[in-house]
């Protein structure tokens, strides 16, 4: 079933103008925007209240009240924990091998992931990371920070001014010390979205940061400051989400932004190999 935030986004192109607005300004701030009232909502999009309602009927919610608990449906999905998340897999799982229903799940996200995914905000994103006049930054959460790390040893070699930020807090200060406007910061988070992360993104967004966020359909908080945000599909037969769509949209960035600084890269590589040779750092096949 697809999510609020993908059927809104589906059915922007036959909205008329006000509704479109009132759309945009909904996927921007998504979900937060839909939990106050109609008369905030409608200030917030600048737009009048009877555009509110009417959208919430076009979507077939029957009016803003069924648009509301919609959302907060989906909101108390996203926070179940881990022990409620598995009870309830295990009632429905089929009766099928383990491996079998757990690749089914991931395939299904990537799909889904990639197909949602705009093409434009993708390559603007690469450009960004690309820029060597930009400094880039990478954090993430408790589950999410080991792809932040993974992130930051290929993209150190792919060019200079790479560097993750802990989210600790005393890590922070000496980071912002060196964050300037116009700087990148790739941030992941999933759910249960945390405070430190956020706090960080804030920071960052006060030193004028542009940041880049992965997260899932639910959307982090952190959204709100993100110049450019991909949702991956997570869920699969487990007490623990999937981070395998989120890797294989980092590995293609990745990918892409190696190929816009490739005659950088390939000398960096060069010499990186040079140094691994003489700190005979890995050991050579007989």
């Amino acid at each position: 079933m697809k999510s609020i935030e993908d059927q809104i986004a589906g059915a922007i192109e036959a909205m008329t103008r006000a509704e479109r607005q009132l759309a945009s300004h909904i996927l921007r701030h998504y979900p937060v925007a839909l939990l106050g009232s109609v008369t905030a909502l409608a200030k917030a999009a600048e737009v009048s209240s009877p555009t509110v309602v009417r959208l919430a009927q076009k979507m077939g919610f029957g009016g803003y009240p069924g648009l509301q608990q919609a959302v907060r449906d989906e909101l108390e999905a996203r926070l179940v924990s881990p022990l409620a998340k598995h009870d309830r897999w295990a009632e429905a799982a089929p009766e099928t091998h383990m491996l079998n229903r757990f690749a089914h799940a991931v395939l299904g996200n990537l799909q889904a992931t990639l197909a949602q995914i705009d093409h434009a905000q993708f390559d603007a994103a690469v450009a960004l990371l690309a820029d060597p006049k930009r400094r880039i930054f990478a954090t993430g959460g408790r589950i999410t920070l080991p792809i932040a790390q993974y992130f930051t040893t290929h993209m150190k070699v792919i060019r200079p001014g790479v560097e993750l930020l802990e989210p600790v807090s005393n890590a922070w200060p000496p980071a912002m010390l060196e964050m300037q406007a116009g700087d990148v910061l790739l941030v992941f988070d999933i759910r249960r979205y945390e405070n430190n992360v956020l706090q960080l993104v804030e920071m960052a967004a006060e030193q004028g940061a542009e940041m880049i966020l992965f997260t899932d359909p639910w959307v982090s908080p952190a959204a709100a400051h993100a110049r450019y945000r991909f949702s991956a599909q997570i869920e699969v037969p487990s007490a623990w989400d999937s981070t395998v769509a989120i890797q294989v949209l980092v590995e293609t960035l990745m990918a892409a932004v190696q190929s816009l600084t490739w005659e950088e890269t390939a000398a960096r590589m060069k010499r990186l190999e040079g140094l691994y040779d003489r700190a005979r750092f890995f050991r050579r096949g007989k």
